[in-house]
């Protein structure tokens, strides 16, 4: 008997899963999984919810999000090539479980520990029992060919690589889409429809676009350029970032002045290479709020005064001083420290600088254009497009608010002066 299961998403809608097909019971016994039900408790969108305070959904409905994408591509690609529905197995759990080795606070685990999640996810399908055991159910080589597909290094030349990881893939379509509505930076909605029903096969085998998606797709990659400016390096994450890390350093340094700390945590900060499948499902975001709210309570300083920062929302301040030269960042560092000295707090956990990049679009990991006779890409097509393309550094002063009148002062009369 054929059972049915129906998640209500705030971006797709009626998500429904339907037991009667191979493939679609084969992604209702993945999403059973404990290790895949752990990303509940792996925020989406890290610490950003300090700042955006609707930020507050998970890898787990993201994860359900990329699927649901997944499929609607399969069925349109199907239709074009019926040969294509051969892929489904693999894309299908590939998009699923794209996120499954995030750490607590997703892209901050990579930052504050020694941690890959590309590698974790990768390691997980191969060789954790209860997903390898499902996915064999219905290929002996599905681990495999779905771990093959975290791989970053491998070549942009497959329609599934395409897909599941690349400029314009499953996992961005979604991702833009659910953290504007999160956040509640509605700058616009991707016309996904559209984008879909563009999507066709170049000569060469891969996905292309024709050229009536083009108008979706700049559309797309002007809001992608928004959200990182404005949500994903938004100074307040990068000063989240900065006290989390200077959290985890401080553990490691103090460690024998009796550290409250587990064992799962402490092989994720001490020794990552040997945090097996269990200490790894065990660390969340719940587990890791807890020590935080422990040493918090419980520690000495500086750690006990850096858990408060972050735990209560008293965070250190950060100026833009991105229009400074190299040598003139460097000075208002050296009166940061020194400031910091005279205030009583430690300069090497409470002030510095934090450099960001942020990439531009990048042409050779992504779509093509096919009009049905030549194939060209996309920003010889679009100015817009090629305007995207370009990368941007930025460079920010944190430090205590105590002393941000004084910063900011400093930091004009350089300005000034250059």
């Amino acid at each position: 008997m054929s059972i049915k299961r129906i998640f209500h998403d705030p971006i797709h809608k009626e998500i429904v899963f339907d037991s009667g097909k191979p493939e679609e019971l084969m992604i209702m016994e993945l999403i059973d999984t404990i290790v895949f039900q752990r990303l509940r408790r792996i925020k989406q969108l890290g610490a950003a919810s300090l700042l955006f305070h609707g930020a507050e959904s998970s890898r787990f409905t993201h994860s359900i999000g990329v699927f649901c994408i997944a499929r609607k591509i399969c069925i349109r690609l199907t239709e074009i090539k019926s040969s294509f529905c051969d892929h489904k197995f693999v894309l299908y759990a590939a998009a699923l479980l794209h996120d499954l080795g995030h750490g607590p606070l997703s892209h901050t685990s990579e930052e504050i520990f020694d941690h890959n999640h590309e590698k974790w996810s990768q390691n997980l399908v191969k060789n954790y029992s209860p997903i390898n055991s499902i996915l064999k159910k219905y290929d002996n080589e599905l681990p495999k060919k779905v771990g093959e597909l975290f791989e970053s290094k491998q070549l942009f030349s497959k329609p599934l690589k395409t897909l599941i990881s690349s400029e314009i893939d499953c996992d961005r379509l979604d991702y833009l889409l659910r953290d504007s509505y999160n956040t509640g930076t509605k700058y616009g909605l991707i016309d996904l429809e559209r984008i879909i029903s563009a999507l066709t096969f170049s000569p060469d085998g891969n996905i292309a676009i024709k050229p009536k998606g083009v108008l979706a797709i700049e559309h797309f990659l002007v809001l992608r350029n928004l959200m990182y400016r404005t949500i994903y390096n938004h100074k307040i994450n990068e000063i989240s970032t900065w006290i989390l890390d200077k959290i985890i350093r401080t553990v490691r340094r103090n460690y024998e002045k009796k550290i409250w700390l587990d064992k799962s945590l402490h092989k994720w900060i001490f020794s990552p290479t040997n945090v097996n499948f269990d200490d790894f499902i065990r660390n969340d975001d719940i587990t890791f709020f807890y020590h935080l709210i422990r040493w918090k309570d419980e520690s000495s300083e500086p750690l006990s005064t850096l858990c408060k920062m972050f735990i209560d929302r008293d965070l250190l301040k950060a100026s833009d001083i991105s229009s400074l030269s190299k040598i003139d960042r460097l000075e208002i560092l050296a009166i940061a420290r020194k400031l910091c000295e005279t205030n009583n707090y430690d300069p090497e956990l409470f002030c510095g600088i934090k450099e960001r990049s942020f990439k531009g679009f990048e042409s050779n990991n992504a779509l093509k254009i096919w009009d049905g006779t030549h194939q060209n890409s996309l920003e010889n097509y679009s100015e817009l497009i090629k305007t995207l393309m370009k990368s941007k550094e930025s460079s920010f002063i944190i430090y205590p608010s105590l002393i941000k009148n004084e910063i900011k002062y400093q930091i004009s009369l350089l300005k000034t002066k250059s």
